[in-house]
Formats: C-alpha cells, sequence, structure tokens
C-alpha cells in the first residue's frame, strides 16, 4: 500500500485541486490527458483511491476494479482513436514511475514498435 505523506497528485485532481483535461469520470476511476504526451493519444486511467501505489497492489487488492480500468481503457481508446492501443502501468522508480498512485498509461495513434520513449 502507498506510504506518500499527503494526498498524491491525482489524488489532487480528483479533487479538483489541480486542473486537468478530464476524459471521463466514474464513481471509482478517473481518466485524463497525460501532461506530457509521448503518443498522439496518452490519457492516464486513476482509481480515485490512492489505497494502491501499483497495478500488482490494485490486482491482489481490488481485481475488480483493475478489470474496471481496463474497460474504461478500451472505451477510451475507442473513442479516442480507432481502438487499438497500448496499456502501459509502470511499477516502481525503477520503471519509471514517479506518481505513486495506481495509473495506467492508454497509448493509441499512429504507434510503431520502438518509436515510444520513457514515461
Amino acid at each position: 500500500m502507498s506510504d506518500t505523506p499527503g494526498p498524491t497528485l491525482f489524488s489532487r485532481i480528483v479533487a479538483r485541486e489541480i486542473p486537468a483535461t478530464i476524459f471521463a469520470e466514474t464513481e471509482t476511476l478517473i481518466a485524463f490527458a497525460d501532461i506530457a504526451p509521448k503518443a498522439p493519444v496518452h490519457i492516464l486511467v486513476v482509481p480515485k483511491t490512492e489505497q494502491y501505489a501499483n497495478v500488482v497492489e490494485l490486482a491482489a487488492g481490488d481485481p475488480a476494479l483493475l478489470a474496471e480500468l481496463v474497460a474504461l481503457a478500451d472505451t477510451l481508446a475507442a473513442e479516442h482513436s480507432d481502438g487499438d492501443f497500448r496499456l502501459i502501468f509502470n511499477t516502481g522508480a525503477g520503471a519509471g514511475q514517479t506518481v505513486f498512485h495506481v495509473h495506467a498509461h492508454v497509448l493509441a495513434g499512429d504507434l510503431k514498435e520502438g518509436s515510444l520513449g520513457t514515461f
């Protein structure tokens, strides 16, 4: 579980303390534009709870919420591109995770193998 002091950046977006371009919102999830996009479509899908720091914790603690997150990612890809997409979770600082509040990157639009940098 996350041991980050205070609310995460994503919790502050959920609370509307930090502005974001929001694409979708449910009772348990929020989806918004990444501020440093790595693809023509780059949307973050984030559980509103900051209980889980990464996807491994989410899968163990609330698999239904993980399934809901994947379903929303699929819907967003269908709405904002041709339905083809990459779904990426960074787990741990060594893998590039900078916000320790589980989130998925939905990447779509003219993606070619090896064309993405770090995010």
